[in-house]
């Protein structure tokens, strides 16, 4: 009875913070819906040779990368809530330079703000963590999925930012989207603060096993695999969307359109996410959503119009939700409690490293093998991460 009761409570505790970290998230994560849209626009401005013009968006992934081992030995030292407030202060600040930037007409300042933007969103992405750390095996899936609804009203709230604040400094383009992007993460801080999670160093003393023991898992191995598929397959294909569709005569708006339809089919699921891995399975629900993203390549592969265009962003948004939330669902198996900053930043690390790559690669891709290419290229990799997931579930038994 006891332990029922305790369970209880510690559900409460934790939708108590999946509900917080959701308000940060709605925040935090218009933090790169902000430079994904503007980014390359405003790149174009500052830059005379136009390859370079998506250079800042991919910094931006690229800083994401960099700040998720740093982001872990804060979290440590000082804390779940300790790392997030200085994060949302690494935003303000990121965005503060990036608006300095935009207005000085200086490229490398403005691709220096991305890139410390990106440290912020290495924070941000570790909430769907910090929402896990409290809850128990049941309730697990869900809280990852509370705070990925956060993620869909940062899919509105970038946007809008971006459009009730583009006019505001004529003489420089953009600017006050960039510094209404600064003020965002510092009303993050209002949100975080309220955040009640376990002392991340106390369970740290013994330090667990070696990371390169817990690697080596096969749950490890295929849920890190499909979380960095499933994210670098969707920053791929997003990347180079847009640029695709002006290339073949549609409109900015309707390529802005698109990414918007992206966005919110990437965090609409999450209402329901949860509940399908706990009825199907995290392994199922993964699967999933990496056959959508395939699904998303042939309707790129069929036709070049704005209908094919924005199905196949909202198919790979779909599957960028179910592969990436069941990926996450995963790995949180793979640790004891002890163990579990250390592999979160490695499995970071390793998905948003490829993320960063993606991102690099995707627009010179595009401009040599065009459209078609790009869709072709997302296949092997899905056939990889489906066969990885079907492994470790066939390993379960041998495991146990």
């Amino acid at each position: 009875m006891n332990q029922h009761v305790t369970a209880l409570d510690g559900d409460r505790l934790a939708k108590r913070n999946a509900l917080i970290l959701a308000g940060a998230q709605a925040l935090g994560g218009a933090n790169p819906a902000i430079i994904v849209s503007l980014g390359g626009i405003v790149g174009a401005q500052l830059v005379a040779d136009k390859t370079f013009a998506t250079v800042p968006v991919s910094l931006l992934q690229l800083g994401i990368a960099s700040g998720v081992i740093p982001a872990a030995m804060i979290m440590r030292r000082l804390g779940r809530r300790g790392g997030y407030l200085i994060g949302a202060l690494v935003g303000a600040t990121g965005a503060s330079i990036a608006t300095g930037g935009v207005t000085l007409g200086l490229f490398w300042l403005f691709c220096l703000g991305t890139f410390v933007c990106g440290l912020y969103g290495a924070f941000v992405q570790s909430y769907r963590f910090a929402a896990a750390d409290t809850a128990s095996a049941d309730f697990r899936p869900r809280a990852i999925s509370w705070v990925m609804i956060g993620g869909l009203v940062a899919g509105v709230i970038g946007p809008q930012t971006v459009y009730w604040t583009r006019d505001l400094t004529p003489a420089a383009p953009f600017a006050a989207s960039f510094l209404a992007q600064g003020v965002l993460a510092l009303l993050a801080i209002a949100i975080v603060s309220q955040l009640r999670a376990p002392p991340v160093a106390a369970v740290h003393s013994d330090g667990g096993r070696p990371l390169g023991e817990i690697m080596r898992q096969p749950k490890f191995i295929a849920s890190v695999t499909a979380s960095l598929v499933a994210y670098g397959l969707m920053s791929f294909v997003m990347t180079a969307a847009p640029m695709a569709m002006v290339a073949c005569g549609h409109s900015v708006g309707d390529a802005a359109l698109g990414i918007q339809w992206h966005v919110l089919a990437m965090f609409g699921p999450s209402f329901f996410t949860g509940g399908l891995i706990n009825r199907f399975g995290k392994g199922t629900v993964t699967a999933a959503g990496l056959l959508l993203t395939a699904l998303a390549a042939v309707v790129g592969l069929s036709g070049l119009s704005v209908g094919h265009f924005w199905l196949a962003l909202v198919l790979l948004g779909i599957g960028w939700n179910f592969g990436f939330i069941g990926a996450t669902a995963l790995i949180t198996d793979c640790y004891r409690p002890q163990e579990r900053v250390k592999v979160q930043a490695a499995n970071d690390f390793l998905v948003f490293g490829s993320v960063a790559i993606a991102s690099f690669s995707s627009g010179g891709l595009l401009s040599h093998g065009g459209w078609d290419a790009v869709n072709w290229l997302v296949f092997p990799p899905v056939a990889i991460a489906l066969l990885l997931v079907a492994w470790q579930r066939f390993q379960r038994p041998a495991a146990a």
